[in-house]
């Protein structure tokens, strides 16, 4: 979606992915493949372009490292390199003020057990590395479960986080360009199921001064991180009513997927014109959307029916061409536009039984 942006704006694009044909690959100018460390290839790929950015966080720091001193790459590598981390991720926000759920880092079975005994429980244990969709974490209902829990964990180190009781999660994308310029795209309130993001729903429905309140959160992590591009900001809204920092992710994000179809400029755009330093777009709101994931679950009994899904006239349709639907594994999305949340969502339950029911 950021390589179309692109080249509706003219724009050539180069991908580095070691797996062929990848998305982004099927329609760049040229696609190298290689592993990240190969740094002959890498140096290659610099040579051929003249600004780099990345869509996922799990790429390695010495290769951004390499890139940077070839290439102007953005968002740079130092806010990557915390949001690669849960424990660089949260002391960070602790350092600089950000509001975040109690959190110890544990390294042992006994510092777990301290570290329950201090935050309470429920609680959860995450992996510093690699976690998302839920991977990587465990409850804590019980400080009789330390042992069983600290075993399955089989890792140097963990984030032991207070569980929150929290009334909805929403996410908040901030834009901020290489001279200050801020723009924020419209905060959206988002569904999970089975820990995997299912639907993002804007407006959100918050009061004025939340949305306001996460947005001034956003502004401020991403003015303290130097941020150049886009960063998604994930939040809690507790039952208390206060906005709790969750998880950063320096790219554009699924939640913000809404913006392709239903905002005046898109994520993807806004990602293109931040990172080549050009002027940033109107991120407004043009009509209700709900969005909605398309898990490989729906390929399950063979290819969906897109032409019954596509019947709809408000339902806007985006494939991500990647080869192999995985259970679990996100393979496209759908918008749905209309007048007001109520006629998206039934818009969206029609589409659901659609997909659900066929043959």
């Amino acid at each position: 979606m950021f390589a179309i942006a692109a080249r509706k704006m003219g724009y050539r694009v180069h991908t580095f992915e070691p797996a062929q044909d990848s998305p982004t690959g099927q329609i760049s100018d040229k696609e190298y493949n290689s592993s990240y460390d190969d740094m002959d290839a890498l140096l290659e790929f610099a040579k051929n372009v003249q600004v780099v950015t990345y869509e996922f966080e799990n790429i390695p720091i010495e290769t951004l490292d390499e890139l940077s001193n070839h290439v102007v790459l953005r968002p740079n590598r130092e806010l990557l390199y915390i949001c690669q981390n849960r424990r660089r991720e949260k002391e960070f926000l602790s350092k600089h003020g950000f509001p975040v759920a109690p959190f110890k880092v544990v390294d042992s079975e006994a510092a777990l057990r301290t570290a329950v005994e201090e935050i309470g429980c429920p609680c959860v244990l995450k992996t510093a590395d690699f976690g998302y969709d839920g991977k990587g974490q465990q409850k804590i209902t019980d400080l009789d479960q330390v042992a069983e829990v600290w075993a399955k964990h089989e890792l140097a180190t963990g984030v032991l986080e207070a569980w929150i009781d929290h009334e909805c999660e929403v996410s908040v994308i901030v834009a901020r360009g290489y001279d200050g310029e801020t723009r924020f795209f419209p905060m959206a309130r988002n569904h999970h199921e089975n820990h995997i993001l299912a639907v993002s729903e804007v407006p959100c429905g918050l009061p004025p001064e939340l949305e306001a309140r996460g947005e001034e959160i956003a502004g401020e992590i991403a003015r303290s991180s130097h941020l150049v591009g886009v960063l998604a900001v994930e939040m809690f809204l507790t039952k208390g009513g206060e906005l709790l920092v969750n998880e950063l992710a320096p790219r554009p994000h699924n939640s913000g997927h809404y913006s392709f179809d239903a905002c005046l400029t898109s994520q993807f755009e806004q990602q293109l014109r931040a990172v080549c330093g050009l002027p940033l777009g109107d991120p407004r709101l043009l009509s209700p959307v709900l969005m909605h994931n398309l898990l490989g679950d729906v390929w399950v009994n063979g290819n969906p029916d897109w032409a019954g899904l596509l019947a709809h006239p408000n339902i806007k349709l985006h494939i991500y061409g990647k080869s192999e639907p995985r259970v679990g594994r996100k393979m496209g999305h759908y918008n749905v536009i209309d007048t007001s949340l109520d006629k998206v969502r039934q818009i969206d339950a029609e589409a659901q039984l659609l997909l659900q029911n066929r043959k």
